[in-house]
C-alpha cells in the first residue's frame, strides 16, 4: 500500500526541482518610430510559443521574464510593419526596436490603430483610447481638431452644451475630472469659453480616459482621469507640420538637439478671428494663443531627462473697458532611470498654474485670482515576472489658492485695495497596483492608495458660534449666513485640518475565449479640491477651495461590470458595462447663494452626497475601408442634500434630484469611409436628452414686483440635443512620402442646422403682456475648411 504522505512529499520535490531547473531571463528594451526615434506606447510584444506576451510602457520600454530557450519574438504596432525576431535567451537581454511604418494600400485591409482596440484578456475596464489619427478624422464646429470634443463621442461623456467647457463622466461634475498633459494638472481645458480645448493635436502622442477601474497611481479627483502625453520631438531629421483654419492656425517644429539622443519640439496656436472684427469697425475682442515646449535628452542607455511645457491664453475684450485673461501655464522635468532589466523609474518636478485676469476701466480695477500648484513624484515599475507587474511611488502636492485679489487701475476710481484671504494645502499620497495575471484565463489589478491631506494656516479664518457658519431660519423657511463672531490668524506652518483615507482598487478580467471575456472592477477615489461654481459648465470666473474647517473631501465608491466581445478575427469589437457610484460630501449650493468674491464660502454651502448609475454600450467596426463606432448610455445622476437637523429641510426638501449632468440618454455615432487615396469621408451624429432645468411654474405679486416661483430643483429639461457633422479630406498627391506634403479637411457642422437650446429664459411679451419661453442658440449650421501641411 502506497504511503500517501511519502507520495505528495516527492511530487513537491520534483515541481520544485523542475521549476529551479528551467532558469527564467529577462528579455527588455525600448521600442521606437525609426524615422524620428519617438517612442512608442502600447506595442504589442507577443511569444506565441509561450502565448505569452507584454506591451511597451508610457516611454516605450518593456519588460518580460520568460524560461531559458530560444523563442520567436514578434513586435506589432498597428499602422507598423510587424518585426519577428529569433532570440536566444541564456542570459538576460536588451533589445531595442525600431519599427518601420506602414504604407497602407486602398486594395488591403486598412485597421484602426490598435491602441483603441479592446483588450479581452487585460482587467482594464471603463477606459477608452483615441488615437490622434482617429482625433482628426472628426468633424468638428469650425474645422478645429478638438480633444474634448472627441472624447464626446465615447460612452458616458458628456458636456453641458455647445460652447460649454469641460465634460462630465458617468454624471459626475467638470472639476471632478483629473486632466492630466504630460503629468502636470490642467486646471481649465477650454479656450474661448468652451469653444476649443486647449490641446494641439499635432503636439500630443497618446490620449487615454479612464472612467473607472481607475489605477492606484492616480488620484484626488472622484470622475475620471484624462492622462495626455505630448510627443518627445524627432530626434533623427528637422520636421515641421501646421495648419491653416477658419479661425486659427497652428505650426510646430521638431528636430534633433544631438542626433538620435535628443530631440526638441515646438508648437504654436494662435486665433485670429478678432481680426475680422476690427475690419467691421467692431471693438471688440476674442482670441486665444498657445505654446507646447518639450525637450529630450538621452543620457546613456540607463538614463533620459525629458522638460517639458505647455502655456496657453484667452483674452476677451469689450470697448476696451471690459478685459478677461485667463489661461494655463505648466512645466514638468522628468527623469527616466532604469535601475535593471526589470525596473523602471520616472522621477517628476511639476509645476502648474492656472490664471484668471479681469479689468474693468471703466469702474477703475483689476481683479485676479488663481490656484498654483508644485507637485514632486516618484513612479517605479517592477516587472518581477511574466505574469506579475508591481507597480508602486508617491507623490506630494503643495497648493496656493488665490480667491481674489482687487487692485485700482485709475487714481481717480476712489476704490481700495482688496485681497481675499490666501488659502494653502499640502496633498501626499503613496500607492502600491499589482497586475497579476493566475491563469490563462484569469487576471486580476488590485492595489491602495493611501492620500492625506492637510490644510495648512492662514492669516484670517473666521470663528463662528457652536462653529456654524450657516443657520436656518425656521419662521422665514431659508438657510442665512451666520456673522462671524471673531477671527484668528495662523502661520503657514499651522495646521488647521487634516483628512487621511484609503483608497483601494481592484479589477479583473475572466476570459471565456480567445474573443470573450467579462470583467468587474471596484475604485474608492478621494478629492480634496471643489470648484466653486453656480453654473452647469465651469467658467473662468469659477474659484477653486480646498477643503479644510467646513468643506470635508468628496469620497467616491465605484462599482462596475462588463462583457467585452471581439467578432470577426477583431474587425468588429463589443463593448457593455454597467456602473454604479456613490459620492460622500457633495457641495451644495442653498438657494440665492452668492459664489462671486465670497471670501467666507462656507456661509452658503452644505455638505450632501450624489449618485449615478447606467450601462454603457459601445461597439466598433476596426476593419475595412469603413470604421467607426456606435456609442450608447442610458444613466441617471442626482444629487441630495439632506437637513442637518430633523429641523431642517435641507436643499430641495432633502429629496434626491436630478443633477444639471443627468442625461438619461446619450447616442454618438462616429463613421469615417476610405473612398480610395486622395479622398475620406467622414460623419458623425449626436442625440442626448435634454439637460435637466428649472422652468418657473407660478408667480405672485409682491409690493408690484411679479415673483416666479420655479418649484423643486431639476424638474424640467431642456429641449433633447441632436445634430449631424460631416467632413471630407482630400489629398492631392498621397503618394507623395517627402518634402511639401498637404491635405484639405472640408467640414459641415450641424449640417441640418437644428437650433440646439443652451438655455430657456422667460419673459413677458411688450406687447401681448404674456409670458413667453426663449429658447437660446449658439451655432446653427457651421461650415469650415482647413489646409494641413508637413515638410
Amino acid at each position: 500500500m502506497i504511503d500517501h504522505r511519502r507520495f505528495v512529499t516527492l511530487a513537491l520535490l520534483l515541481i520544485s526541482f523542475q521549476t529551479f531547473a528551467q532558469e527564467k531571463f529577462t528579455l527588455s528594451g525600448t521600442i521606437t518610430e525609426a524615422a524620428s526615434n519617438e517612442s512608442l506606447i502600447g506595442v504589442t510584444i507577443l511569444i506565441p510559443e509561450l502565448n505569452t506576451g507584454t506591451t511597451s510602457n508610457e516611454y516605450g520600454f518593456y519588460s518580460i521574464t520568460i524560461p531559458q530557450g530560444t523563442y520567436e519574438v514578434v513586435y506589432s504596432y498597428i499602422g507598423f510593419k510587424d518585426i519577428r525576431k529569433t532570440i536566444t535567451l541564456d542570459q538576460n537581454t536588451k533589445e531595442n526596436v525600431a519599427l518601420q511604418p506602414q504604407a497602407e494600400e486602398l486594395e488591403e485591409v486598412v485597421v484602426t490603430d490598435d491602441i483603441e482596440k479592446v483588450s479581452i484578456r487585460k482587467p482594464e475596464m471603463s477606459v477608452n483610447k483615441l488615437s490622434i489619427k482617429t482625433i482628426k478624422q472628426i468633424p468638428v464646429v469650425l474645422g478645429e481638431v478638438d480633444v474634448i470634443k472627441s472624447i464626446l463621442l465615447l460612452p458616458g461623456v458628456t458636456n453641458a452644451g455647445e460652447g460649454a467647457s469641460g465634460f462630465n463622466v458617468r454624471g459626475g461634475a467638470a472639476d471632478q475630472n483629473l486632466i492630466l498633459l504630460d503629468e502636470a494638472t490642467i486646471f481649465n481645458s477650454s479656450h474661448l469659453f468652451g469653444f476649443f480645448s486647449v490641446f494641439n493635436p499635432d503636439a500630443i502622442k497618446d490620449i487615454k480616459l479612464y472612467k473607472g477601474g481607475i489605477p492606484a497611481r492616480y488620484g484626488g479627483r472622484v470622475s475620471s482621469v484624462l492622462d495626455i502625453f505630448q510627443k518627445d520631438g524627432n530626434s533623427k531629421a528637422f520636421k515641421m507640420n501646421g495648419g491653416i483654419g477658419a479661425v486659427s492656425s497652428r505650426l510646430l517644429a521638431e528636430g534633433p538637439i544631438v542626433k538620435d539622443r535628443g530631440s526638441f519640439l515646438v508648437g504654436g496656436r494662435a486665433s485670429y478671428a478678432h481680426l475680422f472684427l476690427k475690419l467691421a469697425d467692431n471693438p471688440n475682442l476674442a482670441y486665444f494663443y498657445d505654446l507646447n515646449t518639450k525637450l529630450t535628452y538621452k543620457l546613456d542607455d540607463k538614463n533620459s531627462l525629458y522638460l517639458s511645457g505647455y502655456f496657453g491664453r484667452d483674452v476677451f475684450s469689450v470697448d476696451e473697458s471690459f478685459i478677461n485673461t485667463y489661461g494655463n501655464a505648466v512645466g514638468n522635468l522628468r527623469w527616466n532611470h532604469l535601475f535593471s532589466d526589470k525596473l523602471f523609474s520616472n522621477l517628476s518636478l511639476i509645476y502648474s498654474d492656472y490664471f484668471y485676469g479681469l479689468e474693468l476701466d471703466f469702474v477703475g480695477f483689476e481683479w485676479n485670482s488663481g490656484i498654483t500648484n508644485f507637485n514632486l513624484k516618484y513612479d517605479l515599475k517592477h516587472y518581477i515576472t511574466d505574469n506579475f507587474q508591481l507597480n508602486y511611488g508617491l507623490n506630494n502636492i503643495y497648493y496656493k489658492f488665490n480667491p481674489g485679489e482687487i487692485t485700482p487701475n485709475r487714481a481717480d476710481s476712489g476704490i481700495n485695495p482688496d485681497k481675499l484671504i490666501d488659502k494653502y494645502a499640502n496633498e501626499a499620497a503613496v500607492y502600491v497596483d499589482a497586475e497579476h495575471r493566475i491563469n490563462d484565463r484569469l487576471s486580476l489589478q488590485y492595489g491602495l492608495r493611501f492620500s492625506h491631506f492637510t490644510r495648512l494656516g492662514q492669516d484670517e479664518l473666521n470663528v463662528y458660534a457652536n462653529n456654524n457658519p450657516l443657520n436656518y431660519d425656521q419662521s422665514l423657511g431659508i438657510y442665512q449666513k451666520a456673522d462671524p463672531i471673531g477671527t484668528e490668524s495662523f502661520s503657514r506652518g499651522d495646521v488647521l485640518e487634516t483628512f487621511s483615507n484609503f483608497e483601494p482598487r481592484f479589477a479583473l478580467a475572466y476570459t471565456l475565449n480567445e474573443n470573450t471575456s467579462v470583467k468587474a472592477s471596484y475604485n474608492r477615489l478621494s478629492q480634496y479640491l471643489h470648484l466653486l461654481s453656480n453654473t452647469n459648465a465651469p467658467t473662468p470666473l469659477d474659484v477653486w477651495t480646498p477643503s479644510g474647517p467646513f468643506v470635508k473631501p468628496q469620497i467616491l465608491d465605484q462599482y462596475a461590470i462588463g462583457y467585452f466581445k471581439n467578432f470577426k478575427d477583431n474587425a468588429y469589437s463589443l463593448e457593455t458595462e454597467a456602473f454604479f457610484k456613490t459620492v460622500q460630501n457633495r457641495i451644495d449650493y442653498i438657494d440665492g447663494a452668492d459664489l462671486i468674491a465670497n471670501d467666507a464660502i462656507e456661509q452658503v454651502i452644505l455638505n450632501g452626497e450624489a449618485r449615478a448609475y447606467g450601462l454603457e454600450l459601445l461597439l466598433r467596426k476596426n476593419e475595412g475601408r469603413f470604421k467607426g463606432w456606435l456609442a450608447y448610455t442610458i444613466s441617471r445622476s442626482e444629487q441630495r442634500t439632506p437637513g442637518r437637523t430633523p429641523n431642517e429641510p435641507g436643499i430641495n426638501n432633502g429629496e434626491w434630484y436630478k443633477t444639471p449632468f443627468d442625461k438619461t440618454h446619450d447616442l454618438s455615432i462616429s463613421g469615417n469611409y476610405l473612398l480610395n487615396n486622395k479622398w475620406t469621408f467622414s460623419s458623425n451624429f449626436l442625440f442626448q436628452t435634454g439637460q435637466p432645468a428649472n422652468y418657473p411654474i407660478a408667480q405672485y405679486q409682491f409690493q408690484g414686483v411679479v415673483v416666479p416661483d420655479f418649484g423643486p430643483r431639476n424638474t424640467e429639461r431642456l429641449p433633447a440635443y441632436h445634430r449631424l457633422d460631416v467632413s471630407a479630406t482630400y489629398t492631392p498627391k498621397p503618394e507623395k512620402a517627402r518634402g511639401w506634403q498637404s491635405e484639405w479637411v472640408f467640414g459641415i457642422y450641424n449640417i441640418y442646422s437644428r437650433r440646439n437650446a443652451a438655455s430657456i429664459t422667460f419673459r413677458e411679451n411688450e406687447d401681448t403682456g404674456r409670458n413667453e419661453a426663449v429658447r437660446f442658440s449658439i451655432f446653427g449650421i457651421v461650415p469650415s475648411v482647413t489646409y494641413n501641411f508637413k515638410f
